[in-house]
């Protein structure tokens, strides 16, 4: 995007419109990975004011796994909260063409011994990387996953080898089992992350950017810190000590799983398909910088 002259390098941001709690910033094309830390703490600057701060962004490239920025809350006793609308991947219920992105949701919440709860997810039935993942290691697409080129939801395994072969379908695949709920809530994605920032989306301006909604809730503006983090230790241990099914091995909550592993990679290093390291090759050679160094 950088070498298309899509996005701009250079560090920069506008503010269109402000006030006590909330925040519009035009993006000017900048990086979203760049800017998302700076509007998540904007929002939490404005939430440790006056309880909660909301900041909305437009006009950017791709934010990343906005999971990462609703957890920056947590640790300010807050609770983050984030949206994205970009893209034109998932084909509404009963539509013929794609008309959403993936569209993410993403809620961090502190808690005092149990590791935080972090739910982040596409409203699509399956995110776009998830394809390219199964693509690189030969894994099928499941049932209700994808639509094929005129929006039929593909209601049996299927291979993947090419990812433009498919559209995405929403959360839900089907009516019947659902997608409604899915298509609803990339729709309330759009709502909050775009039309707030008074931006178009994507069905309506192509290459319009992504669009974003960072917002942080300081808890002790609505109740007692520490209580709050009791009742969720509460709350999640219930949920993680839950008798499982049989044949599995326990219940999980969101966010815990993910929590362990970043201890587990911290300590062993991060696995890499052979493609990606290849792909880390090929850019640090042609920006004339030192390789990845990687352990076998």
């Amino acid at each position: 995007d950088y070498k298309a002259g899509k996005l701009d390098p250079r560090p920069g941001w506008r503010v269109v419109r402000e006030s006590p709690g909330t925040a519009v910033i035009d993006a000017e094309r900048r990086l979203g990975i760049i800017l998302g830390p700076k509007a998540m703490r904007l929002a939490i600057e404005k939430a440790r004011t006056v309880g909660v701060g909301v900041v909305t962004v437009f006009n950017s490239g791709h934010f990343g796994a906005i999971g990462h920025y609703a957890m920056e809350a947590v640790g300010h006793d807050m609770v983050g909260v984030c949206f994205t609308g970009a893209g034109l991947s998932v084909v509404p219920t009963f539509a013929s063409k794609p008309l959403l992105g993936t569209n993410p949701i993403a809620l961090a919440a502190p808690a005092r011994h149990e590791a935080p709860m972090l739910f982040d997810a596409a409203t699509s039935a399956i995110a776009g990387n998830k394809i390219r993942l199964a693509i690189r290691v030969g894994s099928p697409l499941l049932p209700g996953w994808v639509t094929d080129r005129d929006g039929n939801p593909i209601m049996e395994e299927k291979p993947v080898f090419d990812r433009d072969e498919y559209h995405q379908a929403p959360l839900g695949g089907t009516r019947e089992q659902g997608s409604h709920k899915g298509y609803g809530f990339a729709l309330m994605a759009e709502v909050l992350s775009t039309l707030l920032s008074g931006a178009l989306p994507t069905m309506l301006a192509a290459g319009s950017g992504s669009k974003n909604h960072f917002a942080a809730y300081n808890i002790e503006a609505f109740t007692d810190v520490e209580q709050f983090k009791d009742t969720m230790d509460e709350m999640l241990k219930t949920l993680r000590t839950a008798t499982p099914l049989p044949g599995q091995e326990r219940v999980l909550y969101p966010g815990l799983s993910e929590h362990e592993e970043i201890a587990i990679r911290r300590a062993n290093g991060i696995p890499l398909h052979k493609e990606v390291i290849q792909w880390f090759a090929e850019v640090t050679s042609e920006l004339g910088i030192a390789p990845l160094a990687t352990l076998n």
